[in-house]
């Protein structure tokens, strides 16, 4: 009581000092709890983003170690080139269940494609080559570069990254099209064909394999292919005019009817951790993947998405290093000038019998009240002023993440459209492509919580701690005999 009581009247006595002490905490404490924010809300924000993305693995085709020591001059080494790329083993759908069976892989999907003709349509000529889609064609020989159409059938919606990633827009949706698009014979056709054809919603269409086999399928849906102004200008319609989008069970089944179609299948699996990449590489080697196939992941692409909030992390970090030292200096500094000030009153305390410990409590327990008054006004104000300028700061990054949510709603037929947005109630189909939940960081509890302020509580001790120290070293140093002395 008696080192409170003294510890209060010195503060009311010394009221200039000891409210430039509180004016300096209240700012350190002010700037601290904004950069706290921003710093917590930053790395939340780059947590979000991160696990908005699924861990893929893909199966590539390495062709750089096919063509290692190559040398296309010699005549034998191109036949022998040649050779051992016709004899790579290639993987069905069999094997991508095979491989999916491991305790690294928490999911997968695929797209599963053949080649068709039309029998009740015509192709939408195109001036350029009808190429492969995307990829290197496994499974069986590929033979959509000799059909009318491809028809590329999807195992999930988050296998249709084409729509996912804004390629294709669906423009038109029956009310019950993501009912029923992955369990049936429906298709979503490029608006272009169905302006070619004359086709509608609901028509059914008819596709016959190289043996005249028909297939009918029935439209659920019409999708617009976003290409650039080099794409238009090469040719009259885009490269997708030709493609049917389906499921891949219905591609199945017409592979199923007749063996003769060849077909290309591209998988992918959601991995639990980038560092066991090479474990299922060897893994799936050991199940029959031929070892001219490596498996890439989507790392990079994950990670390129958070640059712009990291380096507001990282300035929120070395902003608040910058603002703890020069202010820890500056308590440091102005609490020794306030021990030599008071250097006659330690005198006089310890001649009439306050033990150093007492006297060392009195002067840290003084900066104790005036650094907690600081802390609370000054939390209070970074609270206010926190939410605001974190937005500021991070708006761009929160408006871009909205916006692409947004975007891929109205690319899978959302926004008004009457089929609305597909809702197949496993895992969130959209998550995985880059879609982090931002909507939390409209709130000040967002920005300014528990955390924050334990942080701060924490920040409010070391500077106590570090401003203490001089009244410590020079309370243990002074003699109270020869303090007195040089005061006569």
């Amino acid at each position: 009581m008696f080192i409170l009581k003294n510890a209060w009247i010195s503060i009311k006595r010394n009221k200039g000092r000891n409210i430039l002490i509180g004016i300096i905490i209240l700012i350190i404490a002010c700037a601290c709890t904004i950069t706290l924010a921003i710093k917590n809300t930053a790395g939340d924000l780059i947590d979000s983003y991160k696990s908005a993305y699924d861990k893929e693995v893909t199966i590539s085709f390495d062709r750089a170690s096919l063509m290692k020591d190559f040398d296309p001059s010699q005549r034998e080494e191109r036949e022998n080139a040649r050779e051992k790329f016709d004899n790579i083993a290639s993987y069905t759908i069999s094997d991508i269940e095979s491989f999916a069976d491991s305790d690294y892989i928490e999911n997968y999907y695929y797209t599963y494609g053949i080649g068709l003709n039309g029998n009740n349509i015509e192709k939408a000529e195109i001036e350029s080559n009808n190429e492969m889609p995307n990829g290197f064609g496994h499974g069986k020989e590929n033979n959509m570069a000799s059909t009318d159409f491809t028809l590329t059938g999807y195992s999930s919606l988050e296998a249709m990254s084409e729509f996912i990633n804004g390629t294709y827009t669906m423009k038109e949706i029956t009310d019950n099209a993501w009912d029923i698009a992955f369990d049936g014979n429906y298709v979503f056709i490029n608006e272009e064909l169905a302006n070619y054809n004359n086709l509608a919603l609901n028509d059914k269409i008819i596709l016959e394999d190289t043996d005249e086999n028909t297939y009918e399928l029935e439209i659920i849906g019409i999708f617009k292919e976003n290409e650039d102004e080099t794409q238009e200008a090469m040719s009259m319609f885009s490269n997708s005019a030709n493609t049917i989008v389906t499921n891949a069970k219905a591609v199945i089944d017409i592979t199923n009817s007749n063996e003769d179609l060849k077909a290309t299948i591209y998988p992918t699996f959601i991995i639990d951790s980038y560092d066991n990449v090479e474990k299922l590489q060897t893994e799936f080697y050991e199940k029959g993947l031929d070892e001219n196939f490596v498996l890439q992941t989507n790392e990079e692409i994950a990670l390129s998405g958070v640059s712009s909030i990291q380096n507001i992390n990282s300035f929120a970090t070395t902003f608040l290093v910058i603002t703890l030292i020069i202010g820890g200096i500056v308590l440091f500094v102005i609490n020794m000038i306030n021990i030599r000030e008071r250097k006659y009153e330690i005198g006089v305390l310890r001649t009439i019998g306050i033990s150093k410990f007492k006297l060392t409590m009195q002067f840290v327990l003084e900066l104790v009240i005036v650094s907690v008054v600081a802390l609370i006004l000054g939390a209070g104000i970074g609270a206010v002023s926190s939410k605001g300028v974190s937005n500021s700061l991070l708006e761009n990054e929160i408006n871009s993440s909205n916006e692409r949510t947004e975007e891929i709603g109205k690319n899978f037929g959302g926004d008004n459209m009457n089929g609305g947005m597909p809702n197949r109630g496993n895992r969130g189909e959209m998550r995985g492509k880059g879609m982090p939940v931002v909507e939390a960081y409209d709130s000040i509890d967002a920005v300014v919580d528990i955390k924050v302020l334990l942080e701060l509580l924490g920040i409010g001790i070391a500077l106590v701690l570090v401003s203490s120290i001089a009244s410590m070293v020079s309370i243990e140093r002074f003699s109270p005999l020869t303090i007195l002395k040089e005061r006569s």
